[in-house]
This record gives structure tokens, C-alpha cells and sequence, in this order.
């Protein structure tokens, strides 16, 4: 492993993997909607316009990354973690425990500096080149102060 003390700093990019996941999950649920029949057609109508909603919010945000909210960066630094999005800029995070550091992906689990509402960040190993997200996956798992609070 590097040393510790340096600085360490990833940025990833849409995933294949992810967006064929979600589509096929997506493309699952609508396709039980229309095989359901004993659902009446304005409930099947309801819940085919909510998979289409969620979809508009999760696409962007979630799988390709390009919504200005999308968390794309990650730093370690003597200052801590940090995450970086477009319109927030680099923010301090306090990493959470139930993150997990897997050979396929990284489930970043975190917690903005003041904020009490934990969210993920879900990184295939196709969204990194494989030497970033296994120099990540060993810094994630054997970080001195991984879980200390933001200062």
C-alpha cells in the first residue's frame, strides 16, 4: 500500500454496469405492470408514470453521474475525506461503517459535516480503472481514522 499520509484522490465516471443494472431492474417492473391484469388500468398507469419519475431523478443523480448534485470525486487528505460535487464543491464527510469495499464495488456510505442524514454512493469496478478502485478499496479498508467526524 502507498503511504498513508499522502494524499489520495479518485474521480469516477458513469458506469456500464450500473445503468444496465437499473435498466433491466426498470425494464422488470414494467413489464409486471403490464402483465398484471387483475390491477385495475388507472393503478397500472399510476405506477408506470412513478417507475418513469424515478428513473428521471436516479438516472442523472445516481448511475451517470451528470447532474450537478452527483458526488464524482473522492480525496483523502491530512484533512480528512472529502467529497466533490459540481455544485457543492469539495465537502468534508464523515464515513460511515457500514461502507463495504468489495472486489466488484465499493458502497461508499457517508455523512456531510453537520448534517444527520447518511447517504451512498455506489462505485462498480468498472467506474474507476481497476488500479484507482483497488488503491481505494485498501485505503477504505485499512485508514487509520476512516470514521472520524469532520472537523
Amino acid at each position: 500500500m502507498s503511504n498513508p499520509s499522502e494524499p489520495f484522490e479518485c474521480q469516477w465516471q458513469a458506469s456500464r454496469l450500473s445503468l444496465v443494472s437499473y435498466l433491466v431492474v426498470l425494464g422488470s417492473a414494467l413489464l409486471t405492470l403490464l402483465a398484471t391484469s387483475e390491477a385495475p388500468g388507472w393503478l397500472r398507469v399510476l405506477l408506470g408514470a412513478g417507475c418513469a419519475l424515478h428513473a428521471a431523478w436516479v438516472l442523472p443523480r445516481h448511475v451517470l453521474w451528470c447532474h450537478p448534485t452527483s458526488w464524482t470525486r473522492l480525496r483523502h487528505d491530512q484533512h480528512g475525506w472529502h467529497l466533490w460535487s459540481q455544485q457543492a464543491g469539495w465537502q468534508p464527510v464523515q464515513l460511515r461503517r457500514d461502507s463495504m469495499a468489495l472486489p466488484l464495488a465499493i458502497i461508499l456510505r457517508f455523512r456531510l459535516a453537520g448534517s444527520r442524514l447518511t447517504r451512498s454512493v455506489c462505485l462498480p469496478g468498472d467506474a474507476l480503472p481497476a488500479e484507482q478502485h483497488r488503491r481505494l478499496r485498501v485505503r477504505l479498508k485499512f485508514s487509520r481514522q476512516r470514521w472520524k467526524a469532520p472537523e
